[in-house]
């Protein structure tokens, strides 16, 4: 049973890392709902090296253009800036808040509901009323709009709030176009994803065992895998049909995330 609930733990970090609904959240609230332990959260850090590596996998041949390219290519130099920039504001907030976040916030979760249901509304509203866009191709994003994504991405520290939903979120405010912001919060993700997993391996490393290796390495392998499967259907989808379904399926889980803290129904105790 340890098997199979690293196994779908490990699903659940993977289809949510790179889709507007908070991994974080969902891992917290389906740890607690499968009574699952995690001593020093060893395992919700460990597999998002899963989703990390999926993602660049998935990009190799871009990553691989763009470093390559930087004694040459401006076009290359220029997009490394933007990632670069786009990505300080989120590593520096990460690195003053990330104790206070993960000891006080991880564990309340009716600022989780209520970061679920805000973070819905506030995606319905920019749909409907966001600027039309003037940047289509996230190689062309400006290096200022970049970072504004960047600020926005400073919000993800909450659990709740979606990483990939509040950078692409605030892109659309500055007039870039949905799979731009998409494509460019997949790359503002890798270098923010990866300095999260190294400062919390270092937290983490004495509650590493051979014991649990197996159910990591499950987990690591599921989270890659749905990684993997999730991206390029989801970029599919949001040039159908935009942000509303995400936006509805958080006011839903919300709503149900404070029914169920009301009722007292089967939520566990912290982790």
């Amino acid at each position: 049973m340890t098997y199979l609930v690293a196994a779908l733990l490990g699903v659940i970090q993977g289809l949510t890392e790179f889709l507007p609904v908070s991994s974080t959240a969902h891992l917290l609230i389906a740890g607690r709902l499968l009574g699952f332990e995690d001593p020093g959260d060893v395992f919700k850090v460990t597999i998002q090296l899963g989703s990390i590596l999926a993602i660049m996998w998935l990009y190799r041949r871009k990553i691989i253009a763009v470093v390559s390219g930087l004694p040459s290519d401006p076009d290359a130099r220029r997009f490394a800036l933007v990632v670069i920039v786009g990505s300080v504001p989120a590593l520096a907030a990460g690195a003053l808040l990330s104790g206070y976040v993960k000891t006080v916030l991880y564990r309340n979760l009716g600022a989780i509901a209520a970061a679920f249901v805000v973070g819905g509304i506030v995606m319905l509203i920019v749909e409907r009323f966001r600027p039309r866009p003037t940047v289509l191709d996230a190689e062309h994003i400006p290096v200022m709009k970049a970072f504004g994504v960047g600020v926005c991405q400073m919000l993800a520290l909450l659990p709740g709030v979606s990483r990939s939903g509040a950078t692409i979120v605030g892109g659309m405010l500055m007039g870039i176009d949905r799979p731009a912001a998409a494509e460019l919060s997949f790359f503002l993700a890798m270098p923010i994803m990866v300095a999260a997993f190294a400062h919390d391996l270092l937290e983490i490393k004495d509650f590493l065992s051979p014991e649990r290796g197996i159910e990591i390495a499950i987990g690591f392998v599921a989270a890659f895998i749905a990684s993997a499967l999730v991206v390029r259907p989801f970029l599919a989808f949001i040039r159908r049909a935009g942000f509303a379904p995400f936006a509805w399926y958080r006011i839903a889980l919300g709503s149900a995330l404070w029914l169920a803290m009301y009722w007292g129904w089967g939520l566990g105790p912290a982790a």
